[in-house]
Parts: C-alpha cells; sequence; structure tokens
C-alpha cells in the first residue's frame, strides 16, 4: 500500500477555499506533481512519491498561509507556487499595515483594488528596480508581467502622492492593419491600441475614479507621437510595446523626462512591428544605455510567464525553432 503523508488545517473555512470549488486547486496540484490528495475532515492525505508528496504539502500550506493573511487563491497562484516554491517568509500585510517592499523579502504592491504580488525572482527584481530607479526598461515576452506591473507601480506611487499623474504610451504601430480603413476619428482609430494599457489600469482603480482621473488629465493613456515637444514633470510615465518604436521616436521619448518623474520602457524584442529596415530603438537604447547609473536594465523569460501555462511553452517553442 502506498505511503501517505497527512497535513492538517485548523480552519475549515479556510479548508475549502484552499480546496476551491469542486476542488479544482487540489486537482491542478495533483495534476502537475502526480500525487493523489484525499480530504478528510479537516487533513489531507497526499499519496504518491515521497518527494511529490512533500513538493505538495509545501505548496498547501503556502497556499493556506495566503488565505490566512486574508489573500485568495487563483490559478496564476498555485502555478507560481508550483513553478517557484512557497514564499518562505512571506507573512502578508494585516490591515493599517503599511507596505514595507523588502522587509523579510515581502514584496507587495498596494492598489486601490487589489494588492499585487511580483510571483517570480524576475518580478520581484523588477519591481525593486522599478521603485529604485528613475529609469526602468523591462525587456522580454508576452505575460511575464512587464506592463502590468509597471502600471500597477505607478497607481500605487500616484495614490501615495509621489507624482501628480500617470502616463501611458505605446506606439501605434500597424501589425499588418492600416489605421486609415479603421472607422471613427483619430482617438476612434488609435483606442484599440491602447486597450492593454486600458484594461491594466481598470484592474487597479475603479471605473469610475479612472474616468474622471482621465478626464482630469491626471492620467493619460496616449499614443506615443504624442509625447513630442513635452516636459513631463512630476509624473510616472510609461512606454509600453517600445520594440516598436524606432531610434528616434525613443530618443525623444527619454528626453522628455522631468524633475520628480519616473519611466519604464517595455518590449518584446521578438515581436518587433516596424517596417523591414527600420531599427528598433528599444535595442538602440539597450546597447547605447546600460551600464548608465539610475538606469536599470530588467529581463524576463518564458519561466516568468504568469497567463495561461501553455503560452510558456508556446513561447519557448517558438525560441527553439530559432
Amino acid at each position: 500500500m502506498p505511503s501517505e503523508q497527512h497535513v492538517e488545517f485548523q480552519d475549515n473555512r479556510l479548508l475549502i477555499e484552499l480546496c476551491g470549488e469542486f476542488d479544482r486547486n487540489i486537482a491542478a496540484i495533483e495534476h502537475a506533481l502526480d500525487v493523489q490528495i484525499m480530504r478528510r475532515g479537516n487533513d489531507l492525505a497526499l499519496v504518491g512519491d515521497a518527494d511529490a508528496q512533500a513538493r505538495a504539502a509545501e505548496v498547501l500550506r503556502a497556499l493556506y498561509t495566503r488565505l490566512e493573511a486574508g489573500k485568495t487563491i487563483e490559478p496564476g497562484d498555485i502555478e507560481a507556487e508550483l513553478r517557484m516554491g512557497p514564499s518562505r517568509q512571506q507573512k502578508g500585510v494585516r490591515d493599517g499595515d503599511q507596505i514595507e517592499m523588502f522587509k523579510s523579502g515581502l514584496i507587495e504592491i498596494k492598489t486601490r483594488k487589489k494588492l499585487v504580488e511580483p510571483r517570480t525572482e524576475a518580478q520581484k527584481a523588477y519591481v525593486r528596480s522599478l521603485f529604485d530607479n528613475e529609469l526602468c526598461f523591462g525587456i522580454g515576452p508576452a505575460g511575464t508581467g512587464k506592463t502590468y506591473l509597471a502600471v500597477a507601480v505607478g497607481v500605487n506611487m500616484f495614490i501615495e502622492g509621489h507624482v501628480d499623474k500617470i502616463i501611458l504610451s505605446r506606439p501605434a504601430v500597424e501589425a499588418g492593419e492600416k489605421l486609415g480603413y479603421l472607422p471613427g476619428d483619430m482617438k476612434d482609430k488609435v483606442d484599440p491600441y491602447m486597450q492593454p494599457l486600458y484594461d491594466a489600469l481598470n484592474d487597479f482603480l475603479p471605473g469610475k475614479q479612472a474616468a474622471k482621473l482621465i478626464e482630469e488629465k491626471r492620467i493619460e493613456i496616449a499614443p506615443l507621437a504624442f509625447m513630442r515637444g513635452r516636459t513631463l514633470s512630476n509624473a510616472f510615465v510609461v512606454l509600453d510595446e517600445a520594440q516598436n518604436a524606432t531610434t528616434m521616436q525613443m530618443k525623444m521619448f527619454l528626453t522628455r523626462l522631468g524633475q520628480g518623474s519616473r519611466m519604464v520602457v517595455t518590449g518584446d524584442r521578438t515581436q518587433v512591428d516596424l517596417p523591414r529596415g527600420v531599427g528598433s530603438g528599444l535595442q538602440d537604447a539597450e546597447r547605447l544605455l546600460n551600464g548608465i547609473p539610475r538606469i536599470s536594465f530588467n529581463y524576463f523569460t518564458a519561466k516568468d510567464v504568469v497567463r495561461h501555462p501553455l503560452v510558456a511553452r508556446i513561447i519557448e517553442a517558438y525560441e527553439a525553432d530559432g
């Protein structure tokens, strides 16, 4: 008969949340680690290889600790624990506590709607850089949280009063489509390119508050071309999809940096949509600016993907194909 390891949890309500609706959280751990998990009252019995049992017990305890801290468990949290191991020293933030960014390894970003946690070591290093440096580059494949975390930090710094406004920008580069054929005025044509930035912002601010701040121009979401001629002071500025900025556009953007501002530049070097023969401003910036103090470069790989697990495998397959 296979050996069993037992893990007991005192709070039955939290145990129900740990298991998930129709035991889907348990099923995800079983599938990933090739173990069988059976619930007997407040006890979970783990059946399988000894190493897999121990690993499953670690993941279950880490997820239960999240619940004790008042957090929720989403599929991405399970995936992160399975991939990285539990956050051994992270105890969560109690109501009324100030966020102490790096105390005991804890990194959390408080926004109006949710508490955001970087899930991989590369993401943690990136968030540290966002708070520590005036200009930060995040470079890597889609789904690694580059823009999402940057917008979260921007919202945090805005609500904490460190900056007066947030500016989110993208190059409006046509990936095979023609803007001129789209219906509507210029805003209607450009807004679809900006939608991922709206989506990120709406994750961190209530809809009415976000709309009011946009109306008051304390939050701006605009194409890169609209940045020309401006000096951006006391602002948190994000340039997304920077691989589609030309060298001249990148220089123009970076030289907008004003007093009291921070800039974040994110991009994926493998998804350049610029016309053939036009160099990517992101690659030039990386070559020219690396090593300058107060400018940080942070890199992500498929291991940092926090979307559906298949996304990481898709990226790895394309990278293997060269």
